[in-house]
């Protein structure tokens, strides 16, 4: 016999932005099945019937920006130089549970180290772990001179999370790959760091004429282009090559922001980390240059970004979990926090973004809404989010998460010993012994 839950008398919001209604869901199996305000009967017998009088129910959190085979590295040189596959995908999949049991019931993982993502998802998909959904990329594609780590990108081959393309047959197969290999996405980091132009910010490091042959080999086999821009060419070019959605985006342009809304590309623009390195920059012994530049960058964009939200491009929350700034199960909550404090979102216009808008992230409409037909992926919480969205925040108000219709077990999992041999950098001090 399949499962049959009735949930009575919860405050439902239900993720399209609606006000909030006193009602019951009717769950069979995996999907949602009958919404009401009115009184239901169950549609089966042994229905197991939960009063949630006083209590609040929402769609489950959709991360758009998550990378779960990181482990919260503290530097570049970490994340390159001290991870093994193996371990990886062993770690990512006890991480995968921190993340669900903290309200997140789907997550996009952006680019993956080695092949983990890939694993991963059909792993949990397969049963074999308990984790969110997952839609995946594989190595996210650079040149030489992109990326955020400057002079640890190789000039060719592959490194911690990235695969360096030099040639257009070099674009072309390493997509081909990744779809042989089952990725959701294509990620492409369309700008980077360039050591003696960082005062800049970052660099465009792809030609116009890249970006079209990577997005048209992809779409070619039916799977999406996502670009990592900051600046406003990248994110012009990136547009106009025909990527299907953004990260960052800041300092676009008036035509960028223009193509944005005519061809209605959702924009991911992950502050979370940067808004946790401002806030705790001291607790986290963080750099006040990054500090500083960081804050200017959220200061910098609000204004865009605002007038982007007010035209209806879609706005997706993505948390840039698996840094240390950023460690999973943690602050999946904050990015909607952030919209509501900087680009002055209601509670209920980021409640949307971080669900049904967030669900364009994982290619799927059947996600991130509660409506009849939709699968039975949900929150309840003991306080309002509508009116507070800093509650999603706190794991005591979480009472009950849903994955596909079956309660989740909120219990912690074991904390970890220790992290394994070489898993962290090791130095012999942290600062130089002077005479």
């Amino acid at each position: 016999m399949g499962n049959s839950i009735l949930l009575k008398n919860a405050s439902i919001i239900d993720g399209t932005g609606s006000v909030p209604y006193s009602g019951h869901i009717q769950i069979i199996d995996d999907k949602i099945v009958s919404v009401s305000k009115e009184e239901i009967k169950p549609e089966k017998e042994n229905t197991e019937t939960i009063n949630l009088e006083g209590k609040f129910i929402m769609p489950g959190l959709i991360d758009a920006h998550c990378h779960i085979s990181f482990d919260e590295p503290k530097s570049n040189d970490e994340l390159f130089f001290h991870r093994r596959e193996g371990l990886a995908a062993i770690i990512a999949g006890t991480n995968a549970l921190k993340v669900l049991q903290s309200g997140v019931t789907s997550f996009f993982d952006a680019d993956s180290l080695y092949s983990v993502g890939v694993d991963l998802r059909d792993a949990i998909e397969s049963g074999i772990i308990q984790g969110p959904k997952m839609a995946v990329g594989g190595n996210a594609l650079i040149t030489s001179a992109g990326g955020t780590a400057g002079r640890l990108i190789p000039d060719e081959g592959k490194r911690g999370y990235g695969a360096v393309v030099t040639s257009k047959d070099e674009i072309v197969l390493e997509i081909r790959r990744q779809i042989k290999m089952g990725v959701d996405w294509i990620k492409i980091h369309v700008s980077g760091m360039v050591p003696r132009q960082t005062s800049e910010g970052e660099l465009q490091a792809w030609s116009l004429d890249e970006l079209k042959l990577a997005c048209d080999t992809a779409h070619e086999l039916g799977i999406p282009v996502v670009g990592h821009c900051r600046g406003a060419g990248s994110v012009k070019d990136s547009l106009l090559a025909g990527m299907d959605m953004i990260l960052h985006g800041t300092y676009m342009d008036e035509e960028g922001l223009e193509l944005m809304i005519d061809k209605n590309i959702p924009l991911v623009p992950t502050f979370t980390f940067q808004a946790n390195l401002i806030d705790y920059a001291e607790r986290m012994d963080a750099s006040k240059d990054y500090k500083d530049i960081f804050e200017k960058e959220i200061q910098d964009n609000v204004p865009m970004f605002r007038k982007a939200f007010e035209a209806g491009v879609p706005f997706l929350c993505g948390s840039e979990t698996g840094f240390s700034v950023t460690p999973y199960g943690d602050w999946h909550y904050k990015e909607l926090e952030v919209f509501v404090d900087k680009l002055g979102l209601t509670p209920l216009e980021a409640i949307t973004c971080g669900t049904k808008n967030a669900s364009q992230a994982m290619r799927r409409d059947d996600i991130g809404v509660i409506a009849e037909g939709k699968v039975a992926d949900l929150l309840v919480l003991s306080e309002d989010p509508s009116k507070d969205v800093s509650v999603l925040g706190n794991k005591e108000l979480i009472e009950k998460v849903f994955l596909s219709g079956k309660e989740v077990d909120l219990n912690p999992a074991p904390k970890r010993i220790k992290d394994p041999s070489g898993w962290r950098i090791s130095s012999y001090s942290n600062k130089i012994l002077e005479k």
